[in-house]
């Protein structure tokens, strides 16, 4: 989600979560991105940089994406023109080590009228404690399989007759 929608307030404590968690803004991203609490998962982060996206922090964005975290965050005023609508998380898996997460969502946005969304499996690293992004694993939508599975008893597909 390299672009963002323009500055906008970040919701109320009370409004719903721009996450779509179906918690309150204020007991879910708003902590987070305020930096009064540590992401406890790396699905908590994606929400959290999702929100952060909806209310244009980009400061935020910048300090939770591992190759510009030490860096200072410096504002190139540029926008996006996307508004960001929807996050549909659709996994959250651990990775070889606990340190180590992957999260494969779907945001759903809108541009110059027309709806879009873009389809990522990010994976996360915990690095002092703190969950980051690291990067995107898979942009778009995951591979499908076009035929049926082959047992290791069936003969090979390619037509020789062996297994």
């Amino acid at each position: 989600m390299a672009s963002s929608s323009p500055t906008a307030a970040p919701p109320s404590a009370a409004a719903p979560c721009p996450c779509g968690s179906g918690k309150n803004f204020g007991g879910c991203c708003g902590p987070v991105i305020a930096g009064q609490r540590k992401a406890a998962t790396a699905e908590e982060l994606m929400r959290a940089r999702f929100s952060a996206h909806v209310v244009g922090d980009y400061a935020f964005l910048h300090r939770t994406f591992l190759p510009d975290s030490k860096k200072p965050y410096v504002d190139d005023g540029q926008r996006g023109a996307q508004t960001w609508t929807k996050l549909v998380v659709h996994s959250h898996e651990p990775g070889q080590d606990p340190d180590t997460a992957y999260v494969e969502f779907s945001a759903y946005f809108t541009q110059e009228g027309q709806e879009g969304v873009y389809q990522e499996k990010a994976e996360f690293i915990r690095e002092n404690g703190e969950w980051i992004f690291a990067r995107a694993v898979r942009e778009g939508p995951p591979p499908v399989r076009s035929g049926p599975k082959i047992g290791r008893n069936d003969p090979c597909p390619c037509g020789s007759g062996k297994k």
